[in-house]
């Protein structure tokens, strides 16, 4: 998906252990930070042009991912990795602390960040983390997402996308996997894709949150759900991560990337969030 922003931005790169950060900003007022992984900045410039008038928005590539090259591109890119890398950025642009909004594996990268720099966070709204350790079927859902990324590796592109959206319960029509990932395809899309399932995936779903640590964090943590989610496996995990956390799920429009799908409505629900802390 390709997005021609409407508000004026500037792009930079930072050194990072072992490779190079792409980020965006735009806007002026209290930063935002919208996270993704593997999801990378022009996956949110939409969200990011509606916040800028009254936020200065952050946006970044991933490590990795697009424009954040890495010097070795073998490196698993894990949750504590990706914090890491976010504590440097917050710290280069010295305009913490920050907001973030971390959907799926930027979720968990934005939780992991709340652990290590509580200093550099005001507010974390997790938007459906993947976090299957909190579940009690872990192991066996552990065990389908060893074989579909042995799958992906295997050359079954469309076979790994239908494992991938069976462990979601994600239910999608007749022929859409074919349409989206058979046939010619972008390289750098693939690469990305290519590089969630070998060095990304399992990282991501088997971390453990210190639920200890999170209870105690002065951050607010908001646990986002869309509202269109109901019954799938992000659904499911982060209502155990808001039990765990002593919390009520925030809904938010639409389902697992309700903020690429409707970024209108979903902006409109974040400016209430915010506005409520």
């Amino acid at each position: 998906m390709t997005h021609s922003s409407t508000i004026p931005f500037t792009s930079h790169i930072i050194e990072i252990p072992g490779g190079r950060l792409y980020y965006e900003v735009r806007g002026q007022g209290p930063l935002v930070a919208l996270l993704g992984a593997p999801m990378d900045a022009t996956s949110f410039a939409p969200l990011a042009d509606l916040l800028a008038s009254d936020h200065t928005v952050l946006t970044t590539d991933p490590r990795g991912i697009n424009r954040s090259p890495l010097d070795d591109p073998g490196q698993d890119s894990t949750p504590p990795l990706r914090a890491d890398d976010l504590s440097r950025l917050l710290t280069h642009l010295d305009a913490g602390p920050a907001t973030i909004l971390g959907s799926s594996g930027g979720a968990v990268t934005a939780l992991a960040l709340a652990q290590t720099h509580p200093e550099q966070v005001r507010t974390v709204i997790a938007h459906e983390p993947p976090l299957i350790e909190l579940l009690a079927d872990r192991e066996r859902l552990h065990a389908t997402t060893d074989d579909l990324i042995a799958t992906y590796l295997a050359g079954d592109v469309v076979g790994a996308w239908a494992k991938v959206m069976a462990q979601a319960n994600i239910i999608m029509p007749e022929g859409a996997l074919e349409t989206m990932f058979g046939g010619d395809r972008d390289p750098r899309q693939v690469a990305d894709e290519r590089r969630w399932f070998a060095h990304e995936l399992r990282a991501t779903t088997r971390w453990q949150p210190d639920l200890d640590v999170l209870r105690a964090t002065p951050i607010d943590i908001v646990v986002g759900i869309g509202d269109d989610s109901s019954r799938q496996l992000c659904d499911r995990t982060s209502r155990a991560l808001a039990t765990a956390l002593g919390l009520e799920p925030t809904l938010f429009p639409g389902d697992h990337t309700g903020f690429v799908e409707d970024p209108d409505r979903f902006a409109a629900r974040l400016r209430d969030v915010l506005h409520e802390r």
